[in-house]
């Protein structure tokens, strides 16, 4: 991805929960970051994980960057699921996987998605109560996380394996270290 939204991305119809209507660009403030999330499969113990640590974070500090999901669902699939993690949340949904594919998420390796180190974080997950459930969405296909002030990329995370969640406290510090101009912050965990 490049260190700003292509035109034709930001300008693209969304739907789905709690949405401004329009485009990608009618749910981004131009002036203000903005932490979009896309999900795993709404099976995956990482994606509850990730909406519930947000949700939790946001509730506690109303200066965290708004953030935006999106999901490879269809939005009643969107609805059930988020009314038990955040039922706030704004949430695009992109069966079509249309979007991930614009921010250049791919499906993972085996690696990724079955390693080590993914087991080893399934513990943490486990320990908050996430536990996998029937897969919603492409199981393979790896999350993304990218924080933008309208269509400039300040930052992004690179999953290194789909347990590689960012550690979403330090976002904030991102804003404050970033300018429109700078060249995109990439994060990816050891």
């Amino acid at each position: 991805m490049e260190s700003r939204i292509p035109d034709n991305v930001y300008q693209r119809p969304v739907a789905g929960l709690r949405l401004n209507p329009g485009s990608l660009a009618d749910q981004i403030d131009p002036d203000r970051p903005t932490l979009l999330v896309f999900l795993r499969h709404f099976g995956c113990p990482f994606c509850k994980e990730a909406v519930t640590d947000l949700r939790a974070i946001v509730e506690k500090d109303p200066s965290y960057p708004p953030v935006l999901f999106f999901s490879q669902s269809c939005a009643d699939e969107a609805i059930e699921f988020f009314d038990r993690h955040w039922p706030a949340a704004r949430v695009v949904c992109d069966p079509d996987k249309e979007f991930y594919s614009a921010f250049d998420l791919r499906q993972g390796t085996f690696g990724q998605v079955w390693g080590l180190r993914v087991w080893t974080c399934s513990f943490r997950a486990l320990a908050k109560g996430h536990v996998m459930s029937k897969p919603i969405g492409d199981p393979w296909l790896m999350p993304g996380v990218f924080l933008v002030r309208g269509q400039e990329v300040l930052w992004r995370h690179v999953y290194e394996h789909q347990g590689d969640n960012p550690d979403w406290s330090k976002i904030p510090g991102y804003v404050s270290t970033t300018s429109p101009q700078s060249e995109v912050a990439e994060h990816s965990a050891h």
